[in-house]
């Protein structure tokens, strides 16, 4: 690695950390089938959480759903903590076998993304920002992963804009069996580039004359 790979990857985790601390812990565990299966489903067919097209799934549904990806080489899921209590949904995928088989042209390193926060009446300023970022941290910690690829539903722009101040930028939109997409990627450095860039907006600006 690179002085200045090495150098860039050192500021975005450190803004990446002062970003999480600002809510709390966030953390990522493998899911468990059957012991998160409730949890999870209380989740996705929650009515914010609309877009992960799950409103009408049964409890065996998601055990199911879950089970299949726990046994895919190719597909992984976990829950995100914070502070140490379930709050958010996190699946990983090869775009190669999964999802956008023959919708776009994969790339070395490419890895797909799912994300999903625990829908809730009390939100915490800045937590799902939080959670974005964490979560491409966890993905790009593996050295072999160089780019990001998303695909959310055309008409979720909140999710768009999440997106894209983590670096995610559109390339176009393209039709999968359940929805109309918009194929988003982010690559290493433009993920490191906006960790960068939104710490240092983040900064108190210095009053001009003040002394402490």
């Amino acid at each position: 690695m690179s002085r200045t790979r090495r150098a860039g990857n050192q500021a975005a985790a450190r803004a990446g950390n002062d970003a999480a601390a600002r809510v709390g812990t966030l953390a990522l565990r493998p899911l468990d089938p059957f012991e998160d299966a409730g949890l999870v489903h209380s989740w996705v067919t929650h009515p914010k959480s609309a877009f992960w097209l799950l409103q009408d799934a049964t409890l065996p549904d998601i055990e199911r759903e879950y089970m299949g990806i726990a046994a895919s080489e190719h597909h992984d899921a976990y829950v995100g903590l914070h502070d140490g209590e379930p709050a958010f949904l996190m699946e990983r995928y090869d775009p190669r076998y999964i999802e956008l088989v023959g919708l776009y042209e994969p790339e070395p390193g490419d890895v797909g993304m799912h994300f999903l926060v625990a829908p809730t009446d009390r939100p915490v300023h800045g937590f799902t920002r939080a959670v974005i970022t964490t979560v491409m941290e966890h993905l790009f910690a593996d050295p072999r992963t160089q780019r990001v690829v998303v695909e959310p539903d055309v008409t979720n722009t909140a999710v768009h804009r999440l997106n894209e101040t983590v670096g995610f930028v559109p390339e176009r939109e393209i039709d999968k069996p359940e929805k109309r997409a918009l194929l988003s990627f982010c690559t290493r450095e433009q993920f490191e580039a906006a960790v960068v860039r939104h710490a240092v907006a983040a900064r108190p600006t210095a009053v001009s004359g003040a002394s402490s």
